[in-house]
């Protein structure tokens, strides 16, 4: 028994929702491609996001974020990680509502301080209060996270196998997912 992709499946949330580690799981088990957008943007950028924005500021990142969304979207079906302010632009909620399927990995404020707050690594993260920063980061985000065509809610109870067989779960109720099983 195997699966069949005809659209990229975008994971969309906050950081610390999951969507890198839910991610590569997920597409291990349905045997399909593994794409993180920031990744692929420091790649094209030969540079770090939190250099990106230190260097150009975070208007120039959304821009390449959204340039190299549209690219993936354009590409053959896969599983793709997106950072956490990308579902934020309209222009790319449209773009993977057109190509893919959007799925919220929603996580609970609690759940994402205890996962990043020990991470250097999240620029959005680096000020004085970085708790505060977080909890506004989620209260204007979780409007638009909402938007997407599947939810599925993490819990601090659920390993990140767990998570993922309920992430294909959901995919394979929607019919409109695009995920079907073969074989």
């Amino acid at each position: 028994m195997g699966y069949q992709l005809s659209k990229t499946i975008v994971l969309v949330g906050l950081m610390g929702a999951g969507k890198t580690a839910i991610g590569t799981i997920v597409a291990q088990k349905l045997g399909c491609r593994f794409i993180d957008s920031d990744d692929e943007i420091e790649t094209a950028a030969q540079m770090t996001i939190a250099e990106i924005f230190a260097r150009d500021g975070e208007a120039f990142f959304r821009l390449k974020e959204s340039q190299v969304l549209q690219r993936l979207l354009d590409g053959p079906p896969c599983l793709l990680s997106t950072g956490g302010g990308a579902f934020m632009s309209a222009d790319n909620r449209a773009a993977i509502a057109d190509k893919g399927v959007a799925v919220w990995l929603d996580a609970d404020l609690d759940l994402l301080w205890a996962r990043v707050k020990s991470k250097a690594t999240r620029p959005l993260l680096q000020g004085p209060d970085p708790y505060g920063t977080l909890e506004k980061l989620f209260i204007a985000r979780k409007p638009k996270y909402a938007l997407a065509e599947i939810k599925v809610k993490a819990g601090a109870d659920l390993s990140k196998e767990q998570m993922a067989d309920k992430v294909i779960a959901e995919l394979l109720n929607t019919p409109e997912s695009g995920l079907k099983k073969v074989g």
